[in-house]
């Protein structure tokens, strides 16, 4: 990368910001720790010996030096017009196990771990927390502060209610909530905020899964009313704090992932949820206090394990599969159609971090355990049914 350090691996969710008339910036998060395996994809290269050229206060954790932490995000900024790569550089580093995030209206990247290790391991500090890198196109690392009160758990992804500044959040767990937080200042994340849990009216405790049981079940397209909880002690050393927030009458989901904002609502995924685990998509109406369940195929031919979402210039959801090859990227009507755009056979590689560029032209997705980042330029005017 032009900072002399190498390109990591495992590229995972990600968003893109307007740049100049013909380029654009791209933030990449890097869904790595420190493993051996890894260090093929360590932007320190083999034995961490490009290390010295982090200044070691841009470093959240420096690990030991046997176990460089190799998570972060790289920014990339692309020519649209040349469909090519400008630069790359590394803007956020010492974090564990980047995996999605949300973009915000004030030009930066909320970049997620999807962890809850600390110093009882290797590590020299806590981790499970959203870090904030500002989107810029000139190499520069983002402070890295961990943003506590957003919450320690195992993170997925954020998006921003433009409207009201509020974030909401999912978490990648068996029995996970919805949270949302109420910063006491958007544009300075670290003064803190409120952490809420998602409640249904009528429902405290509702299991969201559909598993297999035939009672109390979560019929499609049927609005809830719900409330926020607020919760304490958001920081906990034990990773309870879904627990502790169902059992005050948290709505529990079965592994959220993925999730976008759009006109007054967002869509957010849960991979394993659904009567065979096969997922489902769920709408959230920030002008109603409204969810409903949009979308559970329960067919593995139709839709698996459903993962980081995007909402296309069109309308139509754009949805990445995670699951066993092969894996599609494929679109969602909002009527609920599902039709296929791309397929992946490459060994087991997600597609993961699907985004548009600001002007619609160019859709960005990678595929995470083959290493690439790629450009899929439209026109996009018949993909429904081409």
């Amino acid at each position: 990368m032009i900072d002399g350090l190498l390109t990591p691996g495992r590229p995972d969710g990600m968003a893109t910001f307007p740049y100049n008339e013909d380029e654009v910036i791209l933030v990449v998060n890097h869904e790595i720790g420190n493993w051996d395996e890894a260090m093929a994809v360590s932007p320190f290269g083999d034995g961490g010996k490009l290390f010295p050229l982090v200044p070691e206060e841009k470093v959240y954790d420096l690990g030991t030096s046997e176990t460089r932490l190799i998570g972060g995000t790289t920014t990339i900024v692309y020519n649209l017009k040349e469909k090519k790569l400008v630069r790359q550089f590394l803007s956020l580093a010492g974090t564990h196990v980047n995996c999605s995030g949300g973009c915000t209206p004030w030009r930066s990247w909320l970049t997620c771990e999807e962890t809850f290790n600390g110093p009882e391991s290797y590590l020299q500090k806590r981790h499970g927390y959203i870090f904030e890198v500002p989107a810029s196109a000139e190499p520069r690392m983002a402070d890295p502060i961990p943003l506590k009160d957003m919450g320690r758990f195992v993170h997925e992804a954020a998006c921003v209610d433009p409207k009201t500044n509020f974030i909401y959040l999912t978490e990648d767990a068996g029995a996970s909530c919805l949270y949302r937080f109420r910063p006491n200042d958007p544009f300075n994340l670290p003064a803190g905020g409120t952490l809420d849990a998602l409640m249904v009216n009528g429902k405290p405790g509702l299991k969201t899964s559909n598993g297999f049981l035939k009672f109390d079940r979560t019929p499609l397209n049927v609005p809830m009313k719900v409330s926020w909880l607020p919760l304490d002690d958001v920081d906990p050393v034990e990773n309870d704090l879904a627990k502790r927030a169902i059992a005050k009458g948290a709505a529990e989901f079965k592994r959220g992932e993925g999730m976008w904002f759009g006109e007054d609502e967002f869509y957010f995924t849960c991979t394993a949820g659904g009567t065979y685990g096969k997922g489902q998509i769920w709408r959230y109406k920030t002008a109603k206090d409204t969810l409903e369940l949009f979308l559970e195929p329960n067919d593995a031919s139709v839709l698996e394990e459903i993962d980081n979402i995007t909402i296309a210039p069109w309308g139509d959801l754009i949805v990445c599969e995670d699951g066993p090859m092969p894996n599609y990227l494929r679109g969602v009507t909002p009527k609920g159609e599902i039709y296929n755009i791309a397929k992946s056979d490459y060994i087991r590689s997600e597609f993961a971090g699907a985004c548009f560029s600001p002007d619609g032209r160019v859709l960005f997705v990678n595929l995470q355990d083959a290493h690439m980042t790629l450009a899929i330029t439209g026109p996009w005017g018949s993909l429904r049914t081409g």
